[in-house]
């Protein structure tokens, strides 16, 4: 399986990095994971609803064309549908053998995600109906991804 995170901006924090990084290592049994870093858009706020589309519509630019052919692409967006664990990592099962294991994950700036994106999608997830930053959410992606290879594996880290 070839997993490619594809995720706006650089993550700051050396803790996130650090979970990032545990992870990414854990994730190397089981299938081939590469996060693509894309340049953020710098803005001051307020910003108005013109300018936040133009900052997202620049940055949708980067992200589309770091998405692969032939990718099955999930984009993560408060609209997606939410998932269980099981469920998620039925999903990534399911496209694995199917789509010959090619998955893309896309994870938006500050702003979100351009609709432009969205429509690339093949499938919009939802974590939750909170909000969290997206340099987290990174964090929280790769959690669920080794979650759901150890709930494919029938491994006991899923409880």
């Amino acid at each position: 399986m070839n997993i490619l995170i594809i995720c706006v901006g650089k993550v700051r924090e050396k803790y996130l990095t650090a979970g990032i990084n545990e992870y990414l290592k854990r994730l190397k049994t089981y299938a081939k994971v590469e996060v693509r870093e894309v340049k953020d858009e710098s803005f001051t706020e307020p910003l108005s609803e013109k300018n936040a589309a133009a900052v997202k519509a620049r940055e949708a630019e980067r992200i589309l064309a770091a998405v692969p052919d032939r990718y099955y692409v999930i984009a993560l967006d408060r609209r997606g549908k939410q998932l269980s664990s099981r469920q998620f990592a039925a999903l990534l099962e399911n496209q694995s053998i199917y789509e010959q294991g090619n998955i893309v994950l896309i994870i938006g700036g500050a702003l979100g995600l351009a609709d432009s994106v969205l429509d690339r999608a093949d499938y919009l997830l939802s974590f939750s109906e909170m909000t969290f930053p997206h340099q987290l959410m990174r964090l929280i992606l790769m959690e669920q991804i080794y979650r759901a290879m150890t709930i494919i594996r029938n491994e006991k880290y899923h409880k």
